[in-house]
């Protein structure tokens, strides 16, 4: 008797806890932010919103837990070739959110990794069809091109794209460097312009300096001449064919020529004439 009871207890227990997990599999609460998605041997029944739900154990199995929060997809940057063929790198960032979980299921693999394929994709479309500098500079106008592109893709699959942001949008390191050197020589050629602008500024001074001395020199010679002229007609009228005033006058101008010669570091002889009067006549012709 004690072991028929024995057997009994030990049915009631097994099937006590059979029907213990059959609730525990039938109960599902889902968390806020999540979405189930359950289905009936092997092909979609439902999905379950947060809060208490029940399914049929044994017959439905929860086959994905879905977030219906945002999602932040961070793109990887990668070399793009623009129009003008500059190689730059680019990467950018979306945020998605899931408002059809089973769509987003069933209608494709991983749809993380699938919106971040085709992200990718359309911005080389995009950067390929516009030149380096364009590239650089709109940073706005392919990030709107980029959200276009890709919003109406991604919704077959249950999934709206909140917004998306080009992180950055730089040179490749090999651009860099050519761009760097090309800077360089840009400069080296600005500066070697300068230079030779001011060489030729400074050349072109200096001939017109030259040419108002020369002027100016020509000029002087000119009054001088005509002074040295008057002089001599003023002598000339002043003599008027004597002979002792222009010998006065030349003997003066012969006697401060010597005391030149002789205040000169370089004169070791002076010859003074002995007649000084009769070497006189003889510059007047006489």
């Amino acid at each position: 008797m004690d072991e028929t009871l024995s057997a009994g207890t030990l049915l009631m227990l097994f099937i006590g806890a059979i029907l213990a997990m059959a609730v525990g599999m039938g109960v599902r609460i889902v968390p806020q932010g999540s979405n189930y998605v359950v289905q009936r041997l092997g092909k979609y029944l439902k999905t379950l919103p947060p809060g208490l739900n029940f399914i049929i154990p044994f017959v439905d199995d929860v086959a994905a837990r879905v977030t219906t929060k945002e999602i932040v997809l961070d793109i990887p940057g990668q070399e793009v070739i623009t129009r003008d063929n500059a190689v730059i790198i680019a990467n950018a960032v979306a945020f998605i959110q899931v408002t059809k979980p089973d769509q987003a299921i069933y209608g494709v693999e991983n749809y993380e990794q699938a919106i971040v394929n085709i992200i990718q994709t359309t911005l080389r479309s995009i950067i390929g069809g516009t030149a380096l500098d364009d590239a650089l500079s709109s940073r706005e106008e392919i990030r709107v091109k980029l959200k276009d592109g890709i919003a109406d893709n991604i919704t077959d699959w249950g999934i709206t794209l909140k917004n998306v942001e080009i992180q950055d949008i730089k040179p490749s390191v090999t651009m860099q460097q050519a761009m760097e050197a090309q800077a360089a020589a840009e400069r080296l050629r600005r500066a070697t312009v300068t230079k030779a602008e001011g060489e030729k500024a400074a050349a072109i001074l200096e001939a017109q300096g030259r040419m108002e001395a020369s002027k100016l020199d020509a000029e002087a010679q000119v009054i001088l001449s005509n002074a040295s002229k008057v002089a001599i007609e003023n002598v000339s009228g002043a003599i008027q064919g004597q002979e002792l005033p222009a010998m006065y006058l030349l003997g003066q101008k012969y006697i401060e020529a010597i005391g030149d010669v002789a205040a000169s570091d370089n004169a070791k002889t002076m010859i003074i004439p002995a007649d000084l009067p009769a070497a006189i006549r003889g510059m007047l012709g006489k």
